[in-house]
């Protein structure tokens, strides 16, 4: 089947006072209709800017390259009018906070309303009807749609912009760090909403996240990003046998349940500045496998496995990796100063 988003060889640059930072680079993947894809990596790494591109609410000094085509559209370069006919009716959002998602000064009601009116015409007591089926499928009580959103929970209101993002039925919802600012019992809510929608709607899911371990619970495949690069991707594989040290790393800092006696390890360093990034292997100063190849020679993306691709120079050592790496010795002193 073709894929439903189709990203290729994708370039975002931001022009700032102090240059031009390559937020996303030369990143490439693609989604298929009914899958739940997760762009896991840390704050920075170029997830939510491919996000927004994809919905085209890129801020005016970002300037793309490359190819996003959502089924036979291009989305680079499309124009304004064309993407307003796109968002909310083909492809929609679950964004970070909900409380900047929706406007104070309007019913919860009246938005959701509005948001079928700009794409659709249905007589109002259909559109009434379809808010009632909406607000029921997230679990509040409709009675609730009167109301505005600050006299909602933080909970509460990110299920009603999950509402808001199924209001016109669309086939690609992105839902960009959805638990953000939420407690660890709500969070787990929402994910589950989440995922009970694509399961019983077949919806095809983006998400964005820094979070390995909702990921690994929630998603069919993965794309691991890092300084605006992919350095893994694949199925619940990547989890199982990682290939890229980062992965690793990202592997070994996030609790495991069936192991809770594990010791946690932390990657040591910081992301490098997308303003002057390294040569060669973008994660190489805090990598403690580098070698000066890694430094001087980015590594290409190669197939590790089925439907399963790593960047690194020495895949063929990942066995050695993964032991080595449970060790929080082998972390030590290879951190670069922030």
């Amino acid at each position: 089947m073709e894929p439903i988003l189709q990203v290729r060889n994708l370039r975002i640059d931001y022009k700032t006072a102090a240059g031009d930072a390559r937020a996303v680079d030369d990143v490439s993947f693609n989604l298929h209709a009914g899958e739940y894809l997760g762009l896991v990596g840390e704050s920075g790494c170029g997830k939510s800017t491919i996000a927004k591109a994809v919905l085209g609410i890129l801020p005016g000094n970002a300037r793309v390259g490359g190819s996003m085509k959502y089924g036979e559209t291009e989305l680079v370069g499309i124009g304004g009018e064309r993407m307003r006919k796109l968002r909310w009716a083909e492809i929609s959002m679950v964004p970070q906070s909900a409380m900047n998602g929706f406007d104070p000064v309007y019913t919860v009601e009246q938005q959701l309303d509005e948001a079928i009116s700009a794409h659709a015409r249905m007589p109002a007591a259909q559109r009434r009807a379809r808010l009632h089926e909406l607000f029921q499928m997230v679990g509040i009580e409709p009675r609730r749609l009167k109301d505005y959103p600050h006299q909602f929970s933080g909970g509460m209101r990110q299920r009603a912009m999950i509402a808001m993002a199924m209001v016109l039925d669309p086939k690609l919802i992105v839902a960009d760090e959805p638990t953000t600012g939420l407690d660890v019992i709500v969070q787990d809510q929402i994910l589950q909403r989440i995922r009970k929608i694509h399961l019983e709607h077949n919806k095809t899911m983006l998400l964005i996240t820094h979070d390995m371990a909702v990921v690994a619970e929630n998603c069919d495949r993965i794309v691991v990003m890092y300084a605006g690069k992919v350095m893994e991707s694949g199925r619940e594989q990547v989890f199982r046998q990682p290939f890229h040290p980062y992965t690793l790393g990202l592997c070994n800092a996030f609790p495991d349940l069936d192991d809770r006696d594990r010791e946690l390890i932390s990657i040591p360093g910081a992301p490098p500045s997308l303003l002057d990034p390294p040569g060669g292997c973008r994660f190489a100063p805090r990598c403690p496998f580098a070698t000066e190849l890694c430094s001087r020679q980015a590594p290409p993306l190669v197939e590790v496995g089925p439907d399963h691709v790593a960047a690194c120079h020495y895949v063929d050592r990942a066995a050695a990796f993964r032991e080595l790496a449970k060790d929080p010795a082998t972390w030590r002193g290879t951190a670069v100063p922030a």
